[in-house]
């Protein structure tokens, strides 16, 4: 590993509190390593404080994780990728495990599963909350992670180079996540400690606000990525709605010969066409999803794996 160019990345926003102990982890950690602070709009003396202790300080403007992720991955040119939060919350001293599992193992991501039993730093509310996506997750794409949140990961550089890094805010990890997933990427988890923030650091999550938006990207990445499943499923719906309504329809024209009901047979009709404008719909999106993929699975193989060459 000594010959490879490792880059750890820390997006900050008023980490002013935290941000020298994370450097100070990472440079211990990582003696090699070129150490980037993205500042996101600081109001403090983040940018400051992080040049003071040694780390290239860069800027992001547009505000979110989502567009300072994309910035980073766009910017900085390295073999292996270690991405973490400048709160200090992650242990920084698991760094070379999950360096020495991607390189070793010629794995494209290592996630650094959250472990705490320190009830501030990984409040319930937010462990439910990763349990109940994590499940969603793998429900629609039929493997996940045990963290899907966690940003604590170390990448290679074809992963970060085959990204397109569309999110804006903390969703960007279940994007990170699901690019991953459908480009059948090899992966791995290590767990890793979680601690409390230090005194005088705030957290900028907002528990329903993000995860009303992470739920949302989880949607739309599945209408993306499985529309077969997602227009299919609405055509089965109003299929069966059509049905149900048309079932009093046709056993009256069975004994009469007659249909009464005139704008319920038009309201079935105008579903049973919805029903197959869905389906066939799902099925050429399909199509040009599939092309899509083989052009990110071209554009991702166009990059060396990590680790010793064949």
């Amino acid at each position: 590993m000594a010959d490879l160019r490792i880059a750890v990345l820390l997006p900050c926003y008023n980490e002013e509190a935290a941000i020298r102990q994370t450097i100070a982890g990472f440079r211990a950690a990582l003696p090699g390593a070129s150490i980037y602070v993205y500042d996101n709009n600081s109001t403090d003396q983040t940018c400051t404080v992080a040049a003071e202790a040694g780390a290239i300080v860069r800027c992001e403007k547009m505000q979110g994780k989502g567009h300072v992720v994309r910035r980073m991955f766009a910017d900085v040119d390295a073999d292996v990728y270690v991405m973490a939060d400048g709160d200090a919350t992650y242990d920084a001293a698991a760094a070379p495990e999950l360096v020495r599992r991607l390189v070793e193992e010629q794995l494209d991501m290592v996630v650094g599963a959250r472990q705490s039993e320190i009830e501030e730093a990984y409040r319930r509310g937010h462990r439910l909350g990763n349990r109940l996506f994590t499940g969603l997750l793998a429900s629609l794409f039929g493997r996940t992670f045990t963290d899907i949140f966690s940003g604590y990961r170390v990448f290679s550089r074809r992963f970060v180079k085959s990204f397109p890094a569309l999110s804006r805010g903390f969703e960007t990890e279940t994007e990170i996540s699901v690019h991953a997933l459908e480009l059948a990427m090899p992966v791995g988890e290590v767990m890793t400690a979680y601690g409390a923030r230090p005194e005088g650091s705030a957290s900028k999550l907002s528990t329903y606000r993000d995860g009303w938006r992470i739920l949302k990207t989880i949607v739309h990445l599945f209408r993306i990525e499985r529309p077969v499943l997602f227009y299919g499923s609405i055509g089965v719906f109003l299929a069966a709605l059509a049905m149900v309504l048309a079932i009093p329809l046709v056993v009256t024209y069975v004994q009469t010969g007659l249909v009464p009901r005139v704008p319920t047979a038009i309201l079935v009709t105008g579903l049973m066409i919805l029903a197959s404008l869905c389906l066939f719909t799902g099925l050429i999106l399909d199509t040009v999803v599939r092309g899509r993929r083989e052009v990110r699975r071209l554009a991702y193989l166009a990059l060396p794996a990590p680790g010793p060459k064949n």
